[in-house]
């Protein structure tokens, strides 16, 4: 199971897929090969859509984004 977190408050957003976060390994830059954050913002998740992002992964990012300009997201495996 892969948690998700906001970096910043360490609040629980929610669990995604193995497939789910390799989209997000693939479209997002890390910066090491242990990196597990990800910053995001409004423009990010369009992009996302644009490439064909699953529907319920968009959902949880919109959700945590909410009305926030940016967010920076951590994944841990559980």
């Amino acid at each position: 199971m892969i948690k998700l977190y906001d970096k910043d408050t360490g609040g629980f957003l929610g669990t995604i897929t193995e497939v789910q976060l390799q989209f997000l390994i693939d479209q997002l830059e890390e910066e090491s090969a242990e990196d597990t954050d990800y910053y995001m913002n409004q423009p990010t998740l369009d992009l996302f859509e644009e490439a064909g992002a699953d529907a319920d992964l968009l959902a949880l990012l919109r959700q945590a984004l909410s009305t926030r300009e940016d967010i920076e997201i951590q994944w841990v495996r559980e």
